[in-house]
């Protein structure tokens, strides 16, 4: 019986040790899985904070963009302004006077009622070249 005891002592103490081992060994990979996950986390941060830097980037951009495009409509309209006053020409001498004896400015808008009693004097082709003139000039409504 105390050789079954012995043999059974012998037998425990040699699993005891296997058991140590085995725990040891798990307990390095364990560490080995932490230090791996550490450097996962580690890298995704990275790359968070890289997409959120290029979204802010990006949101800057667009802010830039929207400026641009507010100034550019801005000259756009500034210089259908200027184009505007600048289509304006003067009239010939014959129009200015015949519009003077009826009692219009040369410089006013012209409406075409009072257009048609200065002009009902003349013939069709110099109604029609008077007005082509007058458009030209922008004083035509």
């Amino acid at each position: 019986m105390e050789q079954t005891n012995e043999t059974n002592n012998a037998a425990g103490a040699d699993i005891a040790g296997k058991l140590a081992e085995a725990t040891q060994a798990m307990a390095e990979a364990l560490h080995n899985i932490n230090a791996q996950f550490d450097a996962l986390h580690t890298k995704i941060d990275r790359i968070v904070a890289a997409v959120e830097e290029d979204d802010v980037q990006a949101g800057a951009e667009d802010a830039t963009i929207r400026e641009k495009l507010a100034n550019a409509e801005k000259a756009n309209h500034d210089l259908k302004a200027q184009s505007e006053q600048a289509r304006r020409k003067t009239l010939s001498p014959l129009v200015t006077t015949l519009l003077a004896k009826e009692g219009v400015e040369g410089d006013a808008l012209i409406e075409t009622p009072v257009l048609e009693k200065a002009l009902s004097g003349l013939s069709i082709e110099q109604r029609i070249a008077v007005k082509a003139e007058l458009a030209r000039a922008g004083i035509l409504t």
